[in-house]
């Protein structure tokens, strides 16, 4: 997942899907499918094959829903705005955003926000595309080329880890590990933010075009709560066109801070 309601990396995901009707008796077919295709060393390399084929630009980051653009930076602006407003708010200094793409979300959200943003993507002609669009800019920190399942930053380094529209082109297992590494990468106050899809089926649900997975907001409350870490904001994504899955934003910090 590449950016976006599917971007992202580690594969990064970025683009909204379409939400679809699940027969009851297909339920568990679908899950074990969901999971076997997770075990499998192709998850990940069919991911970033199909990532590789994609235009780079924000349509294309989106998945062809450009329209969604829009009322995703709206809504997350508010979202970030509320964060700073909380008890013992994260700083300023440095953001990551995780599954960059081209930048779209640094654009238009996060270089406004902090210092430095670092920008983390797995495909190198989207790094590319990132980096000529922001060449001269001092707001922008380090481009990353690597998938997220093995991002790991050094301790105390960011104040805000945004992950969105990717986290579902990783296994739960490296899904869980890479909460943790991110969790210790925080600087006191840290956040990580996490603006993904969720079926309404209440199974895992499997996408082998881009191979990356939607997951129920249960399961990926648990594999949070896994990770040692705890929800400070839960809010659902607004005004998005009919027919796609719901996205949920949540603002997630470790559970000893």
């Amino acid at each position: 997942m590449s950016e976006v309601m599917n971007n992202g990396e580690v594969h990064d995901v970025k683009e909204p899907e379409m939400e679809s009707d699940i027969e009851e008796e297909d339920k568990e077919e679908l899950l074990q499918k969901a999971l076997k295709a997770q075990e499998d060393p192709a998850f990940y390399e069919d991911a970033a094959a199909y990532w590789e084929k994609i235009p780079a630009t924000v349509n294309g980051m989106l998945g062809g829903f450009s329209q969604v653009h829009t009322p995703d930076i709206s809504s997350s602006e508010l979202y970030i705005q509320s964060i700073f407003k909380m008890k013992n708010p994260p700083g300023h200094g440095r953001a990551a955003d995780c599954g960059a793409g081209i930048g779209r979300i640094t654009k238009s959200l996060l270089q406004k926000h902090f210092g430095k943003v670092d920008l983390v993507e797995q495909c190198p002609t989207f790094i590319q595309q990132a980096k000529e669009a922001f060449k001269g800019s001092k707001k922008i920190g380090e481009f990353v080329c690597q998938g997220l399942q093995h991002f790991s930053p050094p301790p105390n380094t960011y104040d805000v880890v945004w992950s969105q529209w990717v986290l579902g082109h990783l296994n739960d297992r490296d899904l869980e590990q890479f909460f943790r590494r991110m969790a210790s990468c925080l600087k006191p106050n840290g956040v990580i933010v996490v603006k993904e899809n969720v079926t309404s089926s209440g199974v895992v649900e499997l996408d082998e075009v881009d191979s990356s997975v939607t997951r129920p907001l249960q399961l990926l409350l648990s594999i949070i709560e896994q990770a040692d870490l705890k929800v400070l904001k839960n809010s659902r994504q607004p005004n998005l066109p009919k027919g796609l899955y719901e996205v949920r934003m949540l603002c997630l910090r470790p559970k000893n801070q």
